[in-house]
């Protein structure tokens, strides 16, 4: 979408008032908007990526990431339609069974795989026109570190240095001390947990705004994994920040997501706030005695064992099932039931 200049003029004396009018601070205010309209227009990022904050004469984006329909074939597999948003300042968990496609989309935005078709924004920008752009002002941390083995701090320093052009010296050897990472170590002699550490202190060191992370939890022991979940929180508290991380670990959700996106064989299921996924459905059981063929038919979602049943069942269709037990549905019912059948959400 071309933007021109003279709409964000119109827009800013529309806000403001004629322009003979003006007091001295609203036509500084509008030439800030006219300034900002020209930066865009060069740029080519469309005018509904950002938001004007009068209070802090800042723009901000409204969307970190935005997919649109992005679809990728393979011979085996598809991954289809897939739209979702990352709005600047949160934190979207990818979640979805081994195999759903949760890596092929994070390399789709990554521009590491060609998609077949949909739009991809990162930032703003469009991830293959203006694909060194973005990558400068992005951090990635796939589940292992892409470092030469026999690297020490300092090469990691040295080398990262070279790639990024706000790379930060100081920065990186601060998050070092603040991570307790041995600069004299040897990037094979860390932990997983440190290496993924490390990769996080690089992307703060050329102070990345979104940080997309494929898998950063997986085998981890439980203290890491928590100390990896507090700094994804610290850096998103000013809510300048974003991240898109993907995870099949329930409890990393709960703890940091404020949305999920839900794919499974392919498709997206559901893309949203966590609560209201889980808020939506119920557990339902009893004894294989209570599963009549009038219920057995109501609960299409069910997991049938020798003794007794189990079912995903929405809020709205629990009348009717009196006398059984009912709870509410954890994230890892979701997942368990979505993996086995074709659950839509």
């Amino acid at each position: 979408m071309q933007i021109s200049s003279e709409v964000f003029v119109s827009s800013a004396v529309k806000r403001y008032g004629e322009v003979p009018g003006m007091s001295r601070n609203e036509r500084r205010m509008m030439d800030i908007e006219v300034q900002i309209a020209d930066i865009l227009c060069t740029m080519h990022i469309s005018a509904v990526n950002f938001c004007y904050q009068k209070e802090t004469e800042e723009w901000i984006m409204t969307d970190a990431l935005h997919v649109e329909g992005l679809t990728k074939r393979f011979p085996d597999f598809t991954l289809e339609n897939i739209s979702f948003s990352v709005p600047t300042g949160s934190i979207m968990g990818l979640i979805g069974p081994n195999g759903s496609g949760k890596t092929t989309t994070i390399k789709l935005i990554l521009n590491l795989l060609k998609k077949q078709s949909g739009s991809i924004t990162v930032l703003g920008f469009d991830h293959i026109k203006e694909e060194q752009i973005f990558k400068e002002r992005i951090g990635v941390v796939f589940d292992s570190h892409f470092f030469v083995d026999e690297w020490k701090m300092p090469d990691v320093e040295k080398a990262m240095g070279m790639f990024y052009e706000n790379w930060d010296t100081e920065v990186y050897y601060r998050y070092l001390e603040k991570f307790r990472i041995n600069r004299e170590k040897r990037v094979k002699e860390l932990s997983k947990g440190m290496q993924m550490k490390l990769m996080l202190a690089c992307s703060f060191s050329h102070r990345a705004e979104l940080l997309i992370l494929d898998e950063p939890t997986s085998g981890l022991d439980p203290v890491s994994r928590d100390e990896l979940l507090d700094i994804l929180l610290e850096y998103t508290k000013d809510k300048r920040h974003s991240v898109l991380f993907s995870t099949h670990i329930t409890p990393d959700l709960n703890k940091i997501a404020d949305s999920i996106t839900f794919i499974n064989r392919g498709k997206l299921l559901y893309s949203g706030e966590k609560e209201k996924l889980t808020e939506s459905y119920c557990i339902v059981s009893g004894s294989s005695r209570q599963l009549t063929p009038e219920r057995k038919a109501a609960m299409p979602n069910i997991k049938i064992y020798p003794d007794s049943f189990e079912a995903l069942v929405r809020r709205e269709e629990l009348s009717g099932l009196a006398g059984l037990q009912i709870r509410p549905a954890l994230m890892d019912d979701i997942i368990v039931f979505v993996s086995k059948g074709d659950v839509l959400l």
